[in-house]
């Protein structure tokens, strides 16, 4: 007995139901015609990961019960064939005086035209960016469906997501007779998480003895990304077969069984460093943000400094050269070797580069404000109005033109508030929020030394990496001017915000009081900037976003 199983890792869009149901119905064709009889796709694959509050709409999930019905119609005439798909079902408990949630993240297993079971996800995450108890009530029955030809088949155990995390489920579905559990899954990626999740998939087959197929999305949605990475492990644990990260593929996986085991023949991947899923992870999610959104392209401030030379390398490996405009908009400030940089790195891509001076505005910002300022010292009030001139700038060719303003911000500034509200803030997307400064300067040699898209090799001008980061709002101006080195300050943040540490655990560990109270003071009084930044990719186990829930106003200082 054998059976030809294919995972579809597509890229769905949010809310469009009749594209997504589109490209199962074209996957389950195609996948029919190599032979498979199993397509499994990911959760909630008819509407999109994560629909949020559109789940609280009941003309949303009659809509979503709708294309599943289209998909298992236009299915019907393949014979043997099995489709599983990802949905959202139910509704609200409206006879009490409180409305109580009877939604499920549910999956539909499809059979020639028609609903042969039907599982609703039992663990619900809530945590991290995860929040599926607002939406969703959790199963609790098991789903063992049979698929392959008549005669032959394979029982198969379904789970979805979170459950595979947890005991119970996998041990039900093998006690309820299953051969082979298929896990359906949207987890949001962070540095590390793909083969985090063979590790603990591992534990699930060595407590069963069953082999088991990951079905993974790909793509960006928001803030968070996909990068597929779906595999198969056999009945030992081991990997049989892994499927490319962040791209969409038909990943085939044969299951020959003889007698009681089942060998597994698929392609596999191979393992990737972390520096390239990072990068990977960046492209893909700006790429889906623009082009799921309609901008015709991208724009930003090029300065001539780190974090706007990896955006606009980034933006183009994403896009490509012919969608990207970079804009330097220099000040008194701006040394003689920001110009040269940012030239030369624009030349190196091929992007479209224009400088606009903001000297005449600078002078009438001040001359309006004379008055109003006579006997003040100038201080970090005239820093801001220049990052505040360059974003209305951004914003007006973004206007004008159409574009998505780039945010150029890393997360060290995001942390310690070294950004300006209406200034180098002023965006629709900040790509690398999520990346620490050190970060920032491995990513930029990484790109140096590798060419992943094919848009050119070194695009970074090396004195861009070697030179002391500057905001070049005043003479001779240095970050390290009022920060700690950033070795020390994004240790800290990693601590403290990332992982719950105290600040008298911080001091336990070496670091510096002053430092350690500095930083920490500075992340607590600046939640009021973060919570109005745009919104940006999510790369770590926890960003400066849905993972980060904290009032702005607030006392607690430990």
């Amino acid at each position: 007995m054998t059976l030809s199983i294919c995972v579809a890792q597509l890229n769905f869009i949010v809310g469009d139901l009749a594209g997504n149901a589109q490209k199962i119905i074209a996957a389950a064709r195609q996948a029919y015609e190599q032979d498979a009889r199993l397509l499994l796709t990911p959760e909630l694959s008819i509407c999109g990961y994560a629909a949020e509050d559109l789940f609280l709409r009941p003309a949303f999930i009659q809509a979503c019960d709708d294309a599943v019905k289209m998909v298992a119609q236009e299915l019907a005439g393949l014979k043997d064939m099995t489709v599983v798909v990802g949905h959202p079902s139910g509704g609200d408990d409206r006879t009490r005086s409180v409305s109580v949630p009877r939604r499920f993240n549910a999956a539909s297993v499809l059979r020639e035209g028609a609903v042969v079971a039907r599982y609703a996800k039992r663990e619900l995450p809530n945590y991290q960016v995860f929040d599926e108890r607002r939406y969703f009530t959790p199963g609790d029955k098991v789903c063992v469906f049979e698929a392959g030809e008549a005669g032959q088949r394979l029982r198969v155990g379904l789970l979805i997501c979170e459950d595979a995390w947890f005991e119970e489920p996998a041990r039900q579905a093998q006690a309820a007779g299953a051969q082979l559990l298929a896990v359906i899954n949207a987890s949001p990626f962070h540095l590390g998480k793909g083969y985090e999740r063979e590790n603990t998939m591992r534990q699930r087959v060595r407590a069963t003895g069953l082999p088991l197929v990951y079905a993974h999305l790909v793509g960006g949605q928001d803030e968070v990304v996909f990068e597929g990475h779906s595999f198969v492990l056999d009945s030992t644990g081991a990997v049989r077969g892994r499927a490319p990260s962040f791209k969409e593929n038909l990943f085939l996986a044969l299951m020959e069984c003889a007698g009681t085991a089942i060998n597994i023949k698929a392609s596999i991947e191979p393992v990737r460093s972390p520096e390239q899923d990072l990068w990977d992870a960046l492209v893909l999610g700006v790429r889906d943000y623009v082009g799921k959104n309609g901008f015709p392209g991208a724009i930003l401030g090029l300065s001539g400094g780190i974090d706007s030379a990896l955006v606009l390398a980034i933006a183009v490996d994403a896009l490509g050269a012919h969608k990207v405009r970079a804009v330097m908009m220099p000040s008194p400030y701006t040394a003689d070797i920001s110009w040269h940089d940012a030239r030369d790195m624009a030349q190196r891509l091929g992007v479209r580069y224009d400088e606009i001076s903001i000297q005449p505005e600078f002078d009438a910002f001040k001359s309006s404000l004379a008055q109003e300022f006579a006997g003040c010292p100038e201080d970090t009030t005239e820093e801001n109005i220049q990052a505040r001139i360059r974003g209305t700038l951004l914003m007006a060719l973004s206007n004008k033109f159409g574009s998505i303003v780039l945010t150029t911000g890393n997360k060290s500034e995001m942390a310690t508030g070294y950004c300006t509200l209406y200034g180098d803030m002023a965006g629709g997307f900040a790509v690398i929020k999520d990346l620490a400064k050190t970060l920032v300067f491995k990513m930029a040699r990484w790109r140096n030394a590798n060419d992943p898209y094919g848009t050119g090799a070194n695009p970074i001008p090396e004195r861009i990496i070697t030179r002391p980061p500057s905001a070049e709002l005043r003479p001779n101006q240095t970050d390290q001017d009022s920060l700690p080195p950033y070795e020390v300050l994004d240790a800290i943040v990693d601590r403290y915000m990332e992982n719950d540490q105290s600040i008298e655990g911080l001091i336990a560990a070496g670091f510096a009081r002053a430092d350690v109270e500095k930083v920490t003071r500075l992340i607590k009084i600046n939640e009021y900037k973060r919570r109005q930044a745009p919104v940006g990719i999510r790369v770590t186990h926890r960003s400066f976003g849905k993972d980060w829930r904290y009032p702005i106003t607030n006392r607690f200082r430990a």
